[in-house]
């Protein structure tokens, strides 16, 4: 990495930063997008609208329905009655034809965490509310509501295929004790035509549980449902946005699936797509940022079950997940159980249930998600359980870190030191042999090292040993949602940016740096800065390699356009981290290590015997390669 190189890297990114420029539309460009959407949006209506009237005018006026004129069926004034409409719906619901009507009061299933609307029409949830939690804007936290969520069966019977949701069920509750904590149970009950003949749904939900029991029994189905090995079940929703950055929730959001014996997968968060499930599915989650909504089977779902996420372009949604979900169907009289998780993304609630539905927290790749788990939770929880701002916790796990860390920091301090000793001879060697082959100059160079027992790559490799928990930790605190809402200083949430100065959207800074100032990216940028002065300055390597020297100055401000938008926790932990690494660097430069006896060390080790390694041979042998195709030139 020389000059050039350096000043290539730079000329490519201004090229990329001035097309993103020069290629956003105006904002008269946008205006035009906007009123042609509309437009769109309005003849595509009016399109629909044109096609559903003629569809109506075509189903309500038919020359004959089921044998009977028509004109028998209507009154003095033209309009269709009753009777027609009765023969219209039993041609479509067969026996289920009385299920057409009901009543549409809501029904509630409440308990300490959460509240669980069920509707009669259609027999399904229609909304879940988190009593413990609220939105970004202190509303009430619904996970899904009843115009953004689909639950039903897709059933053949007599002959028809239809959904349940257009039908109503007859709800019948009650309330037991299970264990010694109150249960509520509800049973929904979509009826064919007597009551020895219905598909029910049971929900059922304890007092302190974001856990809810739900059944689908079929009573006296034969002839009515065939018994084709499955039913499909069709649950979906278009989750809300629920927190400040919408961007990170849609980084966070996607489905996660878990076949019995495999690993728990997902669909990649940055695309949409349709997936069919590869085996059997033990459970499916439709994951937020923070919340989880999980269907689990108590065996398993059949493999014709698929998935898939739409993107959506309403500020008011996030993605939009469906399933269908193929459930073992062989008997006329069959009970299927299942469960639903409505509740947070909290590590300890999600792993008690022992169904690995804890992997929907993305905590890393591999060592980085080990080290969370059994590294940083820990610490992270036992301070947790002291009640102190979480500000404070964070400062106290980054000085525990950092003193586990404090032994492979030292090796690299002393690293440093030993290359710092012997940079005047270091210099030397480069005046020395300025004129020379840049090989012979290092293999010069690699000599001295290695005759003063200084390894060059003895300071890289504890770098390199801390890098996981820094990775590990990038992805723990975006993930936690103990950090949700949680202030600190001037920011009133810690998952999320922390912003004092909102400055709007500017179309040149926008897209590079955002549409605020985020006081803790500053503040880690300014730190990452001073380390870097200081450290060139304690290791005496400020001479050195101008071209590298700059790009670590450029990396720090190229990044703070990335964390201006992403979670002050995870900022207010890379600021500390920098500063305890600059106070620890500065202490044992100036306090712990000796220079003078570690030099006097050096130069007493270039007095005892050396023998070459590998690497010097090689390079020795490519020295005198190199000069022998000189003299024949």
């Amino acid at each position: 990495m020389d000059k050039k190189s350096i000043t290539g890297l730079l000329l490519i990114g201004a090229i990329l930063i001035g097309w993103m420029v020069l290629s956003q539309p105006s904002a008269e460009e946008l205006a035009k997008r906007r009123e042609q959407f509309v437009s769109d949006s309005i003849a595509q209506y009016k399109t629909d609208e044109k096609i559903k009237s003629e569809t109506i005018t075509k189903v309500e006026k038919p020359a004959v329905v089921a044998g009977i004129p028509v004109a028998l069926l209507r009154d003095s004034t033209g309009k269709v009655n009753d009777s027609l409409q009765t023969l219209l719906k039993k041609q479509v619901y067969g026996g289920f034809v009385d299920a057409t009507n009901g009543d549409t009061k809501t029904i509630l299933l409440e308990n300490e965490l959460m509240k669980v609307s069920i509707s009669p029409k259609g027999g399904r949830i229609t909304s879940v509310e988190l009593k413990k939690y609220k939105t970004f804007d202190q509303k009430p936290l619904i996970l899904f509501d009843a115009d953004s969520s689909t639950q039903n069966l897709t059933i053949k019977a007599f002959g028809k295929e239809f959904a349940t949701d257009s039908l109503f069920f007859t709800p019948e509750g009650t309330s037991f004790n299970i264990k010694g904590a109150e249960s509520k149970s509800i049973s929904m009950r979509l009826y064919a035509g007597d009551k020895a003949k219905y598909i029910e749904y049971i929900y059922s939900l304890t007092g302190n549980e974001y856990m809810m029991g739900f059944r689908i029994n079929t009573v006296g189905m034969q002839n009515i449902i065939s018994t084709n090995g499955s039913i499909t079940m069709n649950w979906g929703m278009k989750t809300p946005t629920q927190e400040h950055n919408i961007r990170n929730q849609q980084m966070a959001s996607t489905i996660y699936f878990k076949y019995p014996t495999e690993n728990v997968d997902r669909i990649s968060e940055s695309t949409y797509e349709k997936l069919p499930m590869e085996f059997p599915v033990k459970w499916i989650g439709f994951k937020q940022q923070f919340f989880t909504s999980v269907i689990i089977a108590d065996n398993t779902f059949n493999k014709e079950t698929s998935i898939e996420t739409v993107s959506q372009t309403s500020s008011k949604y996030v993605k939009e997940y469906r399933a269908a979900i193929s459930i073992p169907y062989t008997n006329p009289t069959e009970s299927i159980g299942m469960r639903m998780y409505f509740g947070p993304n909290h590590f300890a609630t999600l792993k008690k249930y022992d169904l690995e539905l804890e992997k929907q927290i993305n905590l890393g790749w591999k060592i980085f998600g080990w080290l969370n788990r059994f590294l940083t939770i820990p610490i992270f929880n036992f301070l947790d359980s002291f009640d102190l701002n979480y500000g404070i916790i964070i400062l106290i796990l980054t000085i525990i870190l950092k003193l586990l860390l404090l032994p492979i920091a030292y090796k690299t301090i002393l690293s440093s030191a030993k290359m710092r000793v012997l940079k005047p001879e270091i210099d030397e060697l480069n005046e020395k042999h300025k004129n020379d082959d840049p090989i012979k100059k290092q293999q010069a160079t690699m000599a001295l090292y290695k005759s003063a027992g200084v390894n060059p790559m003895a300071g890289c490799i504890p770098v390199l040993l801390q890098m996981p928990i820094l990775i590990a930790l990038f992805n723990f605190f975006p993930a936690s949602i103990e950090l949700r809402q949680q202030s600190f200083l001037w920011a009133h949430d810690l998952s999320t940016y922390d912003s004092v100065w909102n400055f709007g959207n500017i179309p040149v800074i926008h897209s590079i740096y955002g549409d605020h100032m985020s006081l803790f990216a500053l503040l880690m940028t300014a730190s990452t800065l001073l380390y870097t002065w200081s450290n060139s300055q304690l290791m005496g390597t400020s001479n050195q390699m101008p071209g590298m020297k700059w790009m670590m100055y450029l990396m720090p401000i190229m990044f703070l356009g990335f964390m201006n938008s992403y979670s002050a926790g995870l900022s207010w932990y890379y600021f500390l981290a920098n500063m305890i690494t600059f106070g620890q660097t500065w202490v044992i430069q100036k306090f712990v290590i000796d220079h003078d006896a570690l030099h006097a060390k050096l130069q007493e080790n270039k007095k005892k015997p050396v023998k070459q390694s590998k690497f010097q041979q090689k390079l020795e042998e490519m020295t005198k390669q190199r000069q022998e195709i000189g003299k024949k030139k």
